[in-house]
């Protein structure tokens, strides 16, 4: 049966990689929702090409423009966050794709939760921002979360048929990003332009950034405790240059095992929509004889204290991984628009979670409150 999906930040780097993956399996998939953020371009050559039923954008100045370029569609247009939160829980959708970027992402992933619908996440922030919540929601709503960051799935891909096998560690790893041999001297004067060339992955803006300053292996630290109920002194950090390993876990006798593939998103993307089926592709393969070497390292938390605070906000826990996200969105983007310098997102970060109110047991409101005064004590510490 050929199965429908909302895909959420379709015009991104993981939605048009989705789309890849549906353009090459059309006897299996097929775009029910498409929805975007602002790029109405490429979202209106998406809709030509897919035809979907429903066709969003988040951005409401952006509706009458695209309800007129539309026009000769039969599908619907909508626009806005009330109208995403709808769309995700239409009947007909089965998978919700959800790969918005940042905070956004956190309502649709919940009423997507609470509508029943299989959730391939890519967005790591909502786990990040809400682990607890969205949690307790996929159990009381029965709802399968399947992961699409790489190595997440790695994790997923390790773990299965290890049911009631305890797990002894992950070993979650990281490229180093395009900084990793240079010194805090030469990261003094890093700009954006030089953080976006990722040596190993093709990534949107605002995650090759969170790669280069390690904030990204922080959110997934945080997102691995949540995914597979592992305490985070149970996660560690391996830096591993090559991006052929992509994760591994050790088990209780000391067995690893690990998934390696290509640097490739399409294999983790079409493992999420396809579980537990595998389909054939012809994706890149890693050829082991090519590889010279395959070598691992530890993290340096002085030259990259973002991962440190992220470690630090969840064991903290309650709204604090909520304000080290928001504060991080607003550095992120200061430092892409180059009002922060890169070492200064770090400390800024720092301040915000020292200065925003703890709420110990949040709630969803809580959070919304939270995200709204992290975003102002950072804005207000960016010199």
């Amino acid at each position: 049966m050929v199965k429908q999906l909302a895909i959420l930040g379709s015009t991104g780097s993981i939605g048009t990689q989705t789309l890849d993956v549906v353009r090459r399996n059309p006897d299996r998939y097929s775009v029910y929702a498409l929805c975007a953020h602002r790029s109405i371009d490429k979202l209106v050559a998406q809709a030509r090409e897919f035809h979907p039923e429903v066709v969003c954008i988040a951005d409401e100045d952006l509706y009458e423009e695209l309800q007129r370029r539309l026009a000769d569609m039969p599908c619907k247009v909508w626009a806005g966050a009330d109208a995403i939160a709808e769309m995700v829980g239409m009947p007909s959708i089965d998978i919700v794709v959800a790969a918005m970027v940042g905070y956004a992402g956190l309502r649709p992933t919940i009423e997507a939760i609470k509508a029943g619908k299989t959730i391939a996440l890519a967005n790591k922030e909502t786990l990040v921002v809400a682990g607890e919540i969205i949690c307790e929601l996929a159990s009381q709503y029965h709802t399968p979360i399947l992961p699409v960051d790489s190595e997440h799935s790695a994790i997923f891909q390790s773990i299965v048929g290890e049911e009631g096998n305890a797990i002894e560690k992950i070993l979650l790893t990281a490229s180093g990003g395009p900084f990793r041999t240079f010194t805090r001297e030469q990261m003094q004067t890093v700009t954006a332009a030089d953080a976006l060339k990722h040596p190993n992955w093709d990534m949107g803006a605002k995650i090759t950034i969170d790669s280069a300053s390690m904030m990204n292996k922080g959110f997934e630290v945080i997102e691995a405790k949540w995914l597979f109920g592992v305490e985070v002194e149970r996660i560690q950090v391996v830096v591993h240059p090559q991006s052929i390993i992509h994760s591994a876990v050790q088990f209780a006798d000391g067995a690893i095992k690990a998934q390696l593939g290509a640097p490739d998103m399409r294999l983790p993307i079409q493992y999420a929509l396809s579980f537990p089926e595998r389909l054939a592709s012809d994706f890149p393969r890693a050829d082991l004889f090519a590889l010279k070497d395959l070598t691992f390292e530890q993290p340096d938390l002085e030259r990259f204290p973002n991962l440190g605070l992220a470690y630090e906000a969840v064991r903290r826990g309650g709204n604090i991984p909520c304000v080290l996200n928001a504060a991080n969105e607003v550095v992120n983007l200061a430092f892409r628009e180059g009002r922060c310098g890169f070492l200064q997102m770090s400390d800024v970060i720092a301040e915000t979670m020292a200065k925003a109110a703890f709420i110990a047991k949040p709630t969803y409101e809580d959070y919304v409150t939270t995200d709204a005064e992290a975003r102002r004590i950072a804005t207000e510490n960016i010199h």
